[in-house]
């Protein structure tokens, strides 16, 4: 059994365990990414978009999975509303992530 698949197992079993645990549904949703899954890290994400909008290390992961899908004005929003948490947070390091993040978008935009 891979290590990826191991830890994806374990992560899944503490979810089972305790359905609102977004480390354990943010850390799952980067094990599925790796393993080239899309849709399930994309719930994930989400859910903890929604339930737990101060969890700061959400918005960057699913701004980039909306941005590879296209979802150029989710992922600006995604960004957006990093930006403003970070700030809150005090979290420079993320706030310059999601900055990063915010012109890389806009540079791809502008290329389509």
């Amino acid at each position: 059994m891979s290590d990826n698949r191991a830890k994806i197992q374990k992560l899944a079993k503490i979810l089972k365990n305790d359905p609102e645990d977004s480390f354990a549904k943010f850390a799952l949703a980067l094990e599925l990414l790796k393993n080239n899954q899309v849709e399930k890290p994309l719930k994930l994400f989400e859910s903890i978009y929604r339930h737990d909008p101060n969890y700061l290390g959400v918005y960057y992961h699913l701004g980039k999975l909306y941005q590879s899908l296209n979802r150029y004005e989710d992922a600006l929003t995604c960004f957006r509303e990093g930006v403003v948490i970070a700030k809150n947070q005090n979290e420079q390091r993320t706030l310059s992530e999601l900055k990063d993040a915010l012109n890389e978008l806009d540079i791809e935009k502008n290329d389509d």
